[in-house]
């Protein structure tokens, strides 16, 4: 969805957008016979060229950039399938969030782990991601977004500022790839955590009782405290932190990852969640389970501490292990000194 999305700045451009479609062969269908996304629920610009995946050679034919629009769980098919048929430093432009974790409990996120693998192989990436808050049917509606593009090299992150940017979507930069993609990425987590209270909330107060917010808050504030943790112990700038906090707020708003954690809060084990929400990609049971597993393994090597985390940890127990929404409020407080 997010894929397609950038097909309006990219079309208000001037660009020449061609759409490939993974697996999603009736979407490509109906784009091809109206331009109507029907899980976007909005039509595309007019102009836009689409391509079942079987014709991924002929849509990559002259292109000057590909952006790769896959889900988490679809990395690996990228990186495996299409990677191998670019020229060296062919630029790309990521929009998957996501950390990989080394044998070794060290995080990594997905650029730099795919170019680390290509160099070994004697191959030379451009690989770039996107990171911010953006929702795929806002940007469809040409709404105010500021998002930001990460990657090696600053003059390749201007030129392709120079290609998307519009009156709408603005684009910040930075060469901080570690630092971007951990705040992006770890929003998906955090954005669970405060979706508890929203389940919490129906329980004590049912279906149609107004939504308290104190402790939407105080997860929101927790979440932010334990990013800023997790980006300190990978060296990031922590400039970058604000693109967590911008992605955490639109992301408890709404989609999925409200929806699972609004679900476990209200006391549904995360088994049953999943089931309810069956065919739905669940970002934040990926990327939590993954970081949790991280941290406990750097907490052996004396290099981390599970108890800097307790929202985090309270939520992969949900996952991982079927524990209860039982909110650590207690550990939360803290001194600043």
């Amino acid at each position: 969805m997010m894929g397609s999305a950038m097909s309006f700045p990219a079309r208000d451009n001037g660009h020449e957008v061609r759409l490939v479609g993974i697996h999603n062969r009736e979407t490509i269908e109906s784009v091809k016979a109206n331009g109507w996304h029907p899980t976007l629920k909005r039509t595309l610009p007019e102009g836009v060229k689409c391509y079942h995946i079987e014709d991924l050679q002929t849509a990559l034919d002259g292109a000057d950039l590909v952006i790769g629009g896959v889900s988490s769980f679809g990395v690996d098919w990228f990186e495996q399938t299409v990677l191998p048929l670019l020229p060296d430093n062919f630029p790309v432009l990521s929009i998957t969030k996501g950390l990989e974790k080394t044998p070794e409990g060290n995080l990594v996120p997905f650029p730099v782990a795919m170019t680390r693998r290509a160099e070994a192989q004697g191959r030379k990436m451009c690989l770039n991601a996107v990171g911010g808050p953006v929702t795929s049917y806002e940007l469809a509606e040409r709404q105010q977004t500021c998002i930001c593009f990460c990657g090696p090299d600053i003059k390749v992150l201007r030129w392709l500022k120079s290609l998307l940017e519009t009156d709408y979507y603005h684009i910040s930069l930075t060469t901080d790839i570690v630092g971007l993609e951990c705040a992006v990425a770890m929003k998906n987590a955090y954005a669970l955590g405060v979706s508890l209270a929203v389940g919490k909330n129906k329980i004590e107060f049912g279906e149609e009782g107004v939504l308290h917010y104190n402790p939407q808050a105080a997860l929101f504030e927790q979440g932010t405290t334990e990013a800023t943790r997790l980006m300190q112990m990978l060296g990031a700038d922590m400039r970058n932190l604000m693109f967590f906090t911008g992605d955490l707020y639109v992301t408890i708003f709404g989609g999925r990852t409200r929806l699972i954690g609004t679900l476990l809060g209200q006391g549904y084990p995360y088994t049953e969640a999943r089931e309810m929400l069956a065919g739905i990609t669940l970002e934040s049971v990926a990327i939590t389970t993954r970081v949790a597993e991280a941290i406990r393994q750097q907490e052996k090597l004396g290099k981390a501490s599970t108890k800097d985390f307790p929202l985090l940890m309270l939520i992969d127990d949900m996952i991982s292990r079927g524990g209860k929404a039982d909110i650590p409020w207690e550990l939360f407080p803290q001194e600043i000194i």
